[in-house]
């Protein structure tokens, strides 16, 4: 079985490839001795101008802290911080990705990034490798960029002509392909960063044609950085990670683009149809251009303690001998505490950062460490898991926390927004159990108009044009604690992809995510709870429509499509 999550769109095809490849086997092989050079983070990110910025910010605020936040909750300071970075870079560049897309919005980002590199900016650009096939496969042309180096993690062997393709040449693999690098880091001069749940693609900053991401990000400042550096050179010099050469040539890639040159315009990057109303690419090309870097000189940050969990790369097993340079003989998590330095030790909250630090310090995966930290709750939390599927430590240590009387409320994808279905039915099996354990389930509505400024925009669509989708992973606990990350509260998560998150200790942080949760469940999400006769979504508040009895604005088809295929899909692969 091959990520199911990942490819929910495109079952049929899917199914497809299963067919041919009971018929045949695979062939095609990863490089062997391939030459990975070295490299680490700017050792020392003091001169830079993006440096000075950061200790002027900082003088400014009086703070007594050294790393600043600052939460991007919409499309416009999601992409204009990464403008402003890839702008503002004069040493180092680092990117670290689960998915870049080729479409409209990325082009103008990573022209950003060219621009850089072309005045000298070292450039390094990390990317799993399950999503480039076909057009997004242009992406690694980037490899073939003076000053530019791109390496691809986990990849699959096969041509990138297709997704079926290499499919069909990864079966005898599985294990090691379900498990990809779900990471997302944007690091200039190692000094600032945005690190999150957002990939880069028109649907996640709010160019999408069918549909768009509700996202959340934070853009990092300080020394915290230097700890996500950190993070990222430990993956890019781990022998999973493959320089692009090794994998592909230029020839091969111009091969592609004028392959994808040739296709039709309606479909740019899927397979999803677009809507008749959609803006068609040539006005998204001008709406990502016309976007602004942002005003970094302005921004407001929130100087607080902060602590850094990142799964180890040997989370995803190499396809090397065990015992070569860099393989680690066990996954782990790496956590990293700036509160607990000398320079930072009598940071005010610096202590009950320390606390939390070790105690998710205990986990042996980012997820297994926040579920060390629910262990630790005392009043509340509030969790965004877009997929959200428990697994039986997981409920165990809800049952816990809510024996202690701690509220739990979790926000998470209807049916109908969830851009991966099948992921649906991992939640949907435990949803009576946790509503009777006392969790609050809430799952955001699908269209766009209702959401109003919950963690800001789905996008720049007019209401009813494409649908809103939630990809956003946050938890706030006991209002003093908030966690930003790439990790979904699932087992994929939590057993198979690599996951980053950032811990902050600001009560001022926690209370703008929990408005802002608080909002989103309010006016742009069901409420779910436990009726007479089974189930009953109660609508959101102002929006107009009706209580239901079924998953509210998913079709019959597809709501009958899950039930019969519910049964067979594991929820360690959803």
């Amino acid at each position: 079985m091959f990520a199911f999550r990942a490819l929910g769109r495109s079952a049929r095809r899917w199914c497809v490839a299963v067919g041919i490849a009971l018929v045949l086997p695979a062939c095609a092989e990863l490089p062997k001795d391939v030459q990975r050079p070295v490299s680490t983070s700017l050792a020392s990110p003091a001169g830079t101008p993006l440096a000075a910025l950061v200790q002027q910010r900082r003088t400014a605020a009086g703070a007594r802290s050294e790393s600043g936040f600052l939460l991007l909750d919409g499309p416009p300071a999601a992409y204009g911080s990464r403008l402003a970075l890839a702008e503002g870079a004069q040493k180092t560049l680092d990117l670290q990705y689960y998915a870049i897309h080729a479409d409209a919005s990325t082009d103008r980002l990573l022209q950003a990034v060219r621009d850089a590199a072309q005045r000298g900016v070292r450039v390094r650009i990390l990317l799993d490798d399950f999503h480039s096939t076909g057009r997004n496969a242009l992406v690694m042309r980037l490899a073939f960029v003076p000053s530019i180096e791109m390496r691809m993690f986990n990849p699959l062997a096969g041509a990138r002509g297709s997704s079926l393709g290499r499919l069909f040449n990864a079966l005898d693999d599985a294990s090691r392909i379900q498990q990809r690098m779900h990471n997302k880091l944007f690091i200039a001069d190692n000094v600032l960063g945005v690190t999150g749940g957002r990939n880069l693609g028109d649907a996640y900053f709010g160019n999408g044609q069918a549909g768009n991401f509700v996202d959340l990000d934070v853009l990092a400042a300080g020394p915290v950085v230097q700890d996500l550096s950190r993070s990222f050179d430990a993956y890019w010099n781990n022998e999973r990670a493959y320089p692009v050469q090794s994998l592909v040539t230029r020839e091969e890639l111009e091969a592609i683009r004028n392959e994808t040159r040739a296709e039709p315009k309606t479909q740019e990057n899927d397979s999803e149809p677009r809507p008749p109303n959609a803006a068609p690419a040539i006005e998204r090309r001008a709406r990502a251009w016309d976007q602004k870097p942002m005003d970094l000189t302005s921004a407001t940050f929130v100087w607080a303690p902060a602590a850094v969990l990142v799964d180890k790369p040997a989370k995803i097993p190499a396809d090397v001998p065990r015992g070569s340079p860099g393989n680690e003989k066990a996954p782990g998590l790496v956590v990293t505490q700036q509160g607990r330095r000398p320079s930072s030790a009598a940071t005010r909250g610096g202590s009950s950062l320390t606390a939390a630090a070790d105690t998710a310090a205990d986990g042996e995966t980012v997820v297994e460490g926040l579920l060390q930290l629910i262990g630790q709750a005392k009043s509340e939390l509030l969790i965004i898991s877009p997929y959200f599927v428990p697994g039986q430590d997981m409920k165990q240590a809800f049952a816990a926390a809510l024996a202690r009387g701690v509220r739990i409320r979790v926000l998470t994808n209807s049916l109908a927004s969830n851009d991966a279905p099948v992921a649906h039915v991992g939640y949907a099996r435990h949803r009576e159990e946790l509503l009777s354990m006392g969790v609050g389930l809430y799952e955001m509505r699908s269209e766009q108009a209702g959401l109003g400024s919950a963690f800001g925009s789905a996008g720049g669509s007019e209401p009813g044009e494409s649908r809103s989708m939630l990809h956003s992973k946050a938890l706030v606990m006991d209002g003093r604690l908030l966690v930003v990350g790439s990790m979904n509260l699932d087992l994929r998560s939590q057993l198979q992809n690599t996951e980053i998150a950032l811990l902050i200790r600001s009560d001022e942080l926690c209370r703008v995510a929990s408005g802002q949760i608080e909002i989103a469940m309010r006016d742009g999400a069901w409420h779910v709870e436990r009726g007479d006769n089974g189930l009953v979504w109660r609508a959101p508040q102002n929006s107009g429509l009706k209580d239901s009895a079924t998953e509210p604005d998913a079709s019959v088809g597809l709501r009958l499509l899950l039930k019969l295929f519910g049964p067979f899909a594991p929820d360690r692969l959803l």
